[in-house]
């Protein structure tokens, strides 16, 4: 067994099972000695992962999908056998344009079909006014966040490609190029969001758990060639990995993974606001209002860490609605066996029926069409904008 790993990760708090593996000795006791390499942005993991310069790493889901595929860099198979998190972002907004979606809110304002409506009228009345479209950010072209935004705005009748801009920022500059006004909105993991808030440069519309329930968020990712090789090596990290999850949800730990957590070389945040984020409580404006979800990040309850190739299947979806490549039965085949279920069970000694009953194997969202994985076509037919496709 390899037991000296090199794993890239982003500060954001659902890197949180791999970096307690470590510091907590649950890889230790694995057998594994592992060095964590915190990175800025998603461009350096991925390159360090697909050149070997990382052995794992925590990687954005559809990153994992989009490298396997070769779409948007070069193609480099990757398999996830183990979920990072479900869930976890949230929108964040400038005070000024949060103003001026509630102002058009009708209904419930943390709905997210109230504030994509409300949405749509301040973008219009931008329009008509002849001020510049607001621009957006994500945190990657191939991320949930950039799906996340585009299903809700798209939802409220705004399209994403022509009525707003919608840039690329690492996570940890949001706040910043909020504060600056280089941005009037972003879709970002936790932290993130709360230091905004925190630092009265930021409010937060809506969670993302409202838009999609249950989504996949990160993945922990190895190199289908060298997890072939290192079958041994995956499988006890993958054990480590899950070991950790369930010490993070238990409630009781909690203050104690605020604090790992919190380290400078960590996420670098305070313990309190890792710990209001765990606990689905996050403080949404600078007055002091609190919403809570006990969706808002799902590390190692409900089956959330082990994969679900159908998660896969809406995720390349949603890259096929978006442009990003063209609808082939191939490419969905693909694009679901980056998911491995099979491995997670077997490191964890569980049976394949076992392990696919914790995991609701589907799709919710706030609205739009049932998703179906094996019908992509009429799915993205009901949305009105014709796909590319090929065969």
């Amino acid at each position: 067994m390899n037991g000296a790993l090199h794993i890239g990760f982003i500060p954001l708090i659902d890197a949180a099972a791999l970096i307690v593996a470590v510091d907590k000795g649950f890889a230790k006791a694995e057998g594994l000695d592992v060095t964590l390499a915190r990175e800025v942005s998603w461009s350096n993991v991925r390159d360090k992962l697909n050149i070997g310069l990382f052995d794992a790493a925590h990687l954005l889901a559809p990153v994992a999908i989009a490298s396997s595929l070769g779409v948007g860099h070069v193609k480099v198979p990757i398999m996830a056998p183990f979920n990072l998190g479900l869930n976890g972002n949230a929108i964040t907004a400038s005070p000024e344009l949060h103003a001026a979606i509630l102002r058009e809110v009708e209904g419930d304002p943390f709905d997210p079909m109230a504030t994509a409506r409300a949405l749509a009228r301040v973008v219009a009345a931008r329009r008509r006014s002849g001020a510049e479209p607001l621009t957006f950010g994500m945190t990657f072209p191939f991320s949930t966040h950039n799906y996340q935004l585009r299903f809700w705005m798209a939802a409220g009748g705004v399209d994403p490609d022509e009525d707003v801009r919608m840039v690329v920022l690492p996570p940890p500059y949001m706040v910043e190029s909020l504060a600056g006004k280089q941005v009037d909105a972003f879709c970002v993991g936790d932290p993130w969001n709360s230091i905004a808030v925190d630092r009265g440069v930021g409010c937060i519309l809506n969670f993302a758990s409202d838009i999609l329930p249950r989504a996949v968020e990160k993945v922990l990712a190895f190199r289908q060639g060298w997890s072939e090789r290192n079958k041994e090596t995956v499988s006890a990290l993958v054990r480590a990995a899950f070991r950790a999850a369930e010490f993070i949800e238990q409630h009781e730990n909690r203050a104690e993974v605020a604090r790992i957590l919190s380290h400078p070389g960590r996420i670098g945040v305070p313990a309190d606001v890792v710990q209001r984020t765990l606990d689905g409580r996050l403080k949404v404006s600078a007055d002091g209002t609190m919403l809570e979800s006990r969706n808002y990040l799902l590390i190692g309850r409900e089956g959330a860490a082990r994969p679900d190739p159908v998660q896969a299947a809406w995720l390349y979806a949603q890259m096929v609605r978006w442009k990003q490549t063209s609808l082939s039965p191939a490419a969905l085949d693909a694009a679901m066996a980056v998911f491995r279920p099979d491995l997670h069970d077997a490191a964890l000694g569980r049976s394949a029926v076992a392990g696919a009953s914790e995991s609701p194997g589907r799709i919710e969202a706030f609205a739009g069409p049932t998703f179906d994985p094996g019908d992509i076509r009429t799915y993205l037919a009901a949305f009105g904008s014709p796909e590319r496709t090929n065969g």
